[in-house]
């Protein structure tokens, strides 16, 4: 009897021996010693300091885009210098420099003029700063870093593809454009090209800078020129809103309105009945920054990278637009 108590007792230290050496960290990390390597997880922290600037933050998009690229940097440690150029490239080179200036690490940068920022670009290359060019590319591509945006051109011919479904026929079309901004001028192209044979005819088009007042303006101009109007096409979602007011102001419901982006905006007038809006050609700021952040830290770090890189593009009107929601951006 005393032998099986014995040996009962040695199987329960053995056994408690044998958890203690198993032991799990409970509580928090300073209750315990023992650090358990396998679930433990690095945080990554860089010291880097990037700034950006883009054609006009009143803009929703750039707005979006900035706070996408902010809030992924703040998550490794990094802050950013951010600038409104307001849609002036004399401003926007001066900001550049103050940025160069400060000692910034490298710059975000969807440049107000694709021609006219070329001496900002050149003050950068010379202060050996990396240039991630976003949204729309620079004239000279190969005195920047990297590039990251959306397939501006689809986002025109999903637009033009639509208007042939609706217009089989033809028609007149007018564009509301901005040839200082490249990724305006890709959509246009790619709107032209969808339409091309098909029956249309440009009967005007005027340079609105992506401005929804200069976009209601100029539409208001047309509306009093051109009374046979089928459709607008516009380079941003912005323009569009500005050429939908005017429309509006003169009780035509008869002409078909497209845009680029997918902004929440616009978005809700499509989500109404009777609007003239017809669709948009949409893109992701909030996937467009943090592929921007990806690129920025790979280049500073001395990591691989794509030299560009391009955010996929798709259409949006009344048949889908509740997939996608109106409260935010896709």
């Amino acid at each position: 009897m005393k032998k099986k108590v014995m040996y009962s007792l040695f199987l329960v230290l053995f056994s408690l021996f044998l958890l203690a050496g198993c032991k799990k960290n409970v509580g928090t990390s300073e209750d315990n010693a023992v650090v358990d390597e396998e679930n433990q997880t690095e945080e990554i922290s860089y010291d880097y300091t990037f700034g950006f600037t883009c054609i006009d933050m009143s803009n929703p998009y750039y707005d979006t885009l900035e706070k996408s690229i902010e809030t992924e940097l703040e998550k490794v440690g990094c802050s950013l210098m951010t600038r409104d150029p307001a849609l002036n490239v004399e401003t926007q080179i001066q900001q550049i420099q103050e940025m160069i200036d400060a000692g910034v690490d490298a710059v975000f940068l969807c440049p107000v003029d694709w021609e006219a920022i070329q001496p900002a670009i050149d003050a950068l290359n010379e202060a050996e700063i990396p240039i991630i060019n976003i949204d729309t590319q620079i004239k000279d591509v190969e005195s920047i870093t990297a590039y990251v945006g959306s397939d501006n051109k689809n986002a025109g011919y999903v637009c033009g593809e639509n208007l042939i479904e609706l217009k089989p026929d033809g028609g007149k079309v007018v564009i509301l454009e901005s040839p200082s901004m490249n990724s305006v001028n890709e959509r246009i192209t790619g709107f032209e090209e969808a339409i091309a044979g098909k029956g249309f005819e440009i009967v005007a088009r005027y340079d609105t800078k992506g401005d929804l007042e200069q976009s209601r303006q100029a539409m208001e101009k047309i509306l009093a020129q051109y009374s046979d109007i089928d459709a607008v096409m516009c380079g941003n979602d912005q323009s569009a809103l500005g050429a939908l007011v005017s429309l509006g102001v003169a009780q035509r419901d008869d002409i078909l309105i497209y845009g680029v982006d997918g902004s929440p905006d616009l978005k809700k007038e499509l989500a109404k009945s009777n609007t003239a809006i017809a669709g948009t050609g949409a893109q992701s700021p909030i996937n467009e920054g943090k592929d921007a952040v990806k690129v920025g830290l790979a280049i500073l770090n001395g990591e691989d990278y794509e030299k560009n890189t391009y955010e996929p593009t798709f259409f949006i009107n009344k048949d889908n637009v509740k997939m996608y929601g109106t409260d935010g951006w896709q």
